[in-house]
């Protein structure tokens, strides 16, 4: 039960959250400034790249950094472009969420947040209304915020490089089988959570997906219990908090500024204690995903309807952490790999 509470150690610098909180938080108060909240928090999305700034020389931070905003751009566009169809889509969200986990696996880029950002960005867009007229304006919201991004980054850098260098990190080396089967598994079950959650027919489906692959980032199958409990308890006090702001009917400043506060909070907790870190991602992820007059109108019924999903792809994210985590599914879907390679080699022509 400390597990739940206890802040652990962490070396991450205490700068990078505010900076997390910034990046998200001007594309915000620009929105608001131009009276287009949604543009806002369209933008706003990309300043969560700012969290793979993971090397300390500055070149390769920032081309790390600029390739991780055009990563989590293309993952957007594939998910709005095949949201036209919730029969195709969970195959397009799996086949991404499988390339996604591989790649990042082949550049080592395994540290948090991870795969995380880039198919929770997917899960966002495919679950969204089919508008081909308006996918343009939407990547290009994200676009100026990847903008804004790097920008935020390079001065960061420059800043901060000089005066702080950073522990090179310790990178956990995995087979091509084991990533191959990683990734499948991975991605098999993040189009399952998503054909879940189409075919309840719910209002916003990408709930469900995000839970899950929130449970699925434990580093184990014990973790990932944890996490799945730390989630849905963490969820409940967060929506209950939330129940409390939304009473009071905030100015739509108030949220913006509740926003990037929040996501430095979130920062700062998410490597110490998940749990507790979760009922502020409560927040901040419905204050992001709800407007500000349907969440003051429609109060109970978002909150009842978060916490099914929630439960929902927590649920189906345990069952995907036993399956990725057990060894003999791996030995047995290494095995099929290595007879499909031989079999492909013997009839190959010579």
């Amino acid at each position: 039960m400390d597990s739940f509470f206890k802040l652990n150690k962490s070396n991450r610098k205490w700068h990078l959250p505010i900076v997390a909180g910034v990046s998200v938080g001007i594309p915000m108060i620009l929105g608001w400034y131009i009276d287009n909240i949604e543009a806002g928090k369209l933008a706003s999305l990309a300043g969560l790249s700012i969290l793979y700034i993971q090397s300390d020389k500055l070149v390769e931070r920032m081309i790390l950094l600029m390739t991780c905003c055009f990563g989590i751009m293309v993952s957007f566009t594939i998910g709005l472009f095949f949201s036209f169809n919730s029969f195709i889509a969970p195959i397009a969200f799996g086949l991404l969420s499988f390339g996604v986990h591989y790649s990042l696996h082949k550049l080592q880029l395994t540290r948090p947040p991870g795969n995380f950002f880039f198919i929770m960005l997917a899960s966002t867009a495919i679950c969204t209304p089919f508008h081909l007229e308006s996918i343009p304006e939407k990547i290009g919201y994200l676009a100026i915020g990847t903008i804004l991004t790097c920008g935020i980054g390079l001065i960061y850098s420059l800043l901060t490089l000089k005066k702080n260098k950073e522990p090179e990190n310790l990178i956990h080396h995995k087979s091509g089988y084991t990533n191959i089967v990683e990734s499948l598994i991975f991605g098999l079950v993040m189009a399952i959570s998503l054909a879940v959650a189409f075919s309840l027919t719910i209002e916003k489906p990408y709930w469900i997906p995000i839970s899950c692959l929130a449970v699925m980032q434990g580093s184990s199958s014990k973790h990932i219990w944890l996490r799945a409990t730390q989630r849905v308890s963490g969820t409940l006090i967060g929506l209950g908090i939330t129940w409390l702001i939304a009473s009071g009917n905030p100015t739509p400043l108030i949220m913006v500024m509740s926003i990037t506060l929040l996501q430095i909070i979130v920062e700062f907790l998410v490597v110490r204690n998940y749990g507790v870190a979760v009922v502020f991602i409560t927040i901040l992820t419905i204050f992001l995903s709800e407007s500000g007059k349907q969440l003051t109108q429609d109060t109970n019924e978002i909150f009842f309807a978060r916490m099914i999903d929630i439960f929902i792809g927590s649920v189906i994210g345990i069952i995907g952490g036993w399956i990725l985590y057990h060894e003999k599914i791996h030995f047995y879907v290494t095995l099929q790999l290595k007879k499909a390679k031989v079999l492909i080699k013997k009839t190959r022509p010579t």
